[in-house]
C-alpha cells in the first residue's frame, strides 16, 4: 500500500513537472495554453512538487500571485498529508 502511494507521488509528479513545461513552450510559441485550473488540479492532486520546480526552472507563472502564494500553499497541505500518511502506517 504504501510502495503504492510513494509510485503515485513520483508519477503526478513528474506529471505536474511536464504539463508546466509544455505550458511554457506552448507560451514562448504563442500557442493554445494548459489552463490554470488544470494546473492547479494536477497540484491538488499531489503534483505540486513538480509544478514548483518546473515553475523556478523555467521562470514559468512566477509573477501570477495566484501560483506564487498557492504552489506553496499546496505544497505545505501535501507535506502534512505525506506526514500524517507516515505516521499512520507505522508499526
Amino acid at each position: 500500500p504504501m510502495i503504492i502511494f510513494i509510485l503515485y507521488l513520483i508519477l503526478i509528479n513528474i506529471l505536474g513537472y511536464f504539463i508546466c513545461w509544455y505550458d511554457k513552450m506552448r507560451a514562448i510559441h504563442h500557442k493554445y495554453r494548459v489552463s490554470e485550473k488544470f494546473l492547479f488540479a494536477v497540484a491538488m492532486a499531489g503534483g505540486v512538487f513538480g509544478i514548483h520546480l518546473a515553475m523556478y526552472i523555467f521562470r514559468h507563472k512566477t509573477k501570477h500571485r495566484t501560483f506564487t502564494t498557492g504552489m506553496p500553499l499546496f505544497g505545505a497541505v501535501w507535506l502534512c498529508v505525506i506526514v500524517v500518511i507516515i505516521l499512520c502506517t507505522r508499526s
